[in-house]
């Protein structure tokens, strides 16, 4: 664990290389959703939910998960080969502090697959893909992050500026076309601020190879947020992206609802300026960009949470000093026009000092994820928050490690944190498991990983949380009270002369 500036840049470095890693799932988990059984539920619940409650059974033992290992889940009482109601399978936008799909809140539960196009591409591991949105499924997760670049290096998307791989593109197109098919909506990243898949280093070294912009004597990456000849390759990239026409949909992805949102770069930095100005700069410039082409979707910036010099009051917050020297503001950056929601990391065991306890790092959890929800909902004057990578490593760190216990403790704990401002219609809009893992590839596990049918305790966690969250998504708006279908008892509509909010505090129970 790390102590100082330099050795906490290696961590932070190291884990994310780490993370660049092919996984492969060699499991099947079947989804089932009767209608008889969504009836009992109604009934004895008392309220409207569309994630049904067969999961948790589903994923209760090994012999279960044997059993259904060969057979394709129905989703949502369909097979996933029908096509989704147009009427429901609506962009997702933002009201205040929360997402809406029409009227409906749309609070979410994911996980981080960012391995899918990769998987995608040769026909012997696409199944792969469609088993971990069938696991997804089983469990109520309704988001998926992941990569949607590949720059340079293997099975490369974009070979070098604006030349790409169809077949690379064709598989992006199926990611995309199968998260459909079992209600998935995708985050999709743009770029990465590390080595692995290419990176803001590959556009650097394209444009070195050049000669433009500069560039040849030019050793630092971060010249990516600055040269106007390596600005102009990601501009590109982003509108080839986002014009792209899936060949398995016909639907141009700047129409499609499936994507739920683009992110700007996953993780981004830049050390070489720590006020805060560079790093700003292009997020105004392309936040911009994305919009002219695309001011449908959503947008995020990709930041990891770090308080920077515009909040002095919040540089406690951050989990060591050398957190507000990365270039990054959590506040500034969020204040962009054209950013939608904030985005912010958990990963207490690699970012606090290695002497923390289990009991320490939980605070840290508490008080980090308290700071930005609040920050979403007063400062940032009314933007929902997404914690969209949040992990433990079960690996040995430190006297503090994680195991599989603790860290379902862990989880349990950023559930719960959710669930507090869900209650009381905060900003805290959802989180993303880093990562769901593969079964058979412990060898490259960085102990991130969460294999679901070997973790059935977690997977029972994360399934009870889908069904709260479904509770309150499935209550209509105050607005919608005339328009939205609904699925409840008489007795339930007695709460329509309530504003929304108070509604939800109705459920005490949850």
């Amino acid at each position: 664990m790390v102590k100082f500036a330099t050795t906490m840049e290696t961590v932070f470095k190291g884990r994310a290389r780490a993370r660049t890693r092919v996984s492969l799932i060699h499991f099947f988990v079947r989804r089932c959703f009767a209608v008889a059984a969504a009836a009992i539920f109604l009934l004895t619940d008392g309220r409207h939910a569309h994630v049904d409650p067969a999961p948790l059974e589903i994923l209760g033992g090994a012999d279960d998960v044997d059993t259904l290992a060969h057979q394709r889940p129905n989703v949502n009482g369909a097979s996933s080969s029908e096509a989704i109601d147009d009427e429901q399978w609506r962009m997702v936008k933002t009201r205040g502090n929360q997402f809406v799909v029409g009227d409906r809140p749309f609070y979410l539960n994911g996980f981080n697959a960012y391995w899918l196009m990769i998987l995608a591409v040769d026909p012997s591991t696409r199944g792969k893909v469609t088993e971990v949105f069938q696991q997804a499924a089983a469990v109520g997760l309704t988001v998926c992050r992941t990569w949607g670049f590949n720059d340079g290096g293997w099975r490369a998307l974009q070979k070098s500026p604006s030349v790409y791989d169809e077949d690379v593109f064709k598989a992006l197109d199926f990611v995309v076309s199968e998260a459909r098919k079992y209600r998935i909506r995708l985050i999709l990243s743009l770029i990465n601020n590390w080595d692995g898949y290419g990176g803001k280093a590959q556009y650097v070294k394209w444009a070195r190879d050049d000669g433009g912009g500069g560039l040849i004597n030019i050793t630092s990456d971060d010249a990516f947020f600055s040269d106007q000849t390596v600005k102009g390759y990601f501009k590109n990239h982003v509108k080839n992206m986002l014009t792209r026409v899936n060949s398995y949909t016909s639907v141009m992805y700047k129409d499609d609802p499936t994507i739920l949102a683009w992110e700007l770069m996953n993780e981004p930095r830049c050390t070489s300026d720590p006020t805060g100005n560079t790093l700003q700069e292009w997020i105004q410039e392309m936040a911009f960009h994305v919009k002219s082409i695309d001011p449908d979707h959503l947008l995020e910036v990709g930041a990891e949470g770090f308080y920077g010099p515009s909040s002095p009051a919040r540089l406690p917050a951050n989990p060591n000093a050398y957190a507000g020297e990365v270039g990054t503001d959590f506040i500034r950056n969020h204040r962009v026009l054209g950013v939608d929601f904030a985005s912010v990391h958990i990963y207490p065991d690699t970012w606090m000092s290695g002497a923390a306890t289990l009991e320490a790092q939980l605070k840290f959890v508490a008080s980090w994820m308290q700071a930005h929800i609040a920050d979403g909902e007063g400062t940032l004057g009314g933007m929902p928050v997404v914690f969209t990578e949040f992990g433990a490593s079960t690996k040995a760190r430190s006297s503090a490690a994680f195991n599989a216990t603790t860290r379902d403790q862990f989880i349990q704990a950023v559930y719960g944190h959710l669930l507090n401002s869900t209650r009381r219609g905060g900003a805290g809009a959802g989180a993303l498991l880093w990562q769901v893992f593969p079964e058979g590839t412990d060898y490259m596990d960085d102990g991130y990983g969460v294999v679901l049918p070997r973790a059935a305790a977690t997977a029972r966690i994360m399934s009870a949380h889908s069904k709260k969250l479904a509770v309150f998504n499935s209550r209509c708006a105050w607005s919608c009270r005339w328009g939205c279908r609904r699925s409840e008892q008489q007795s339930e509509d007695d709460d329509d002369d309530l504003p929304f909010v108070s509604r939800m505090n109705r459920a005490e129970h949850i």
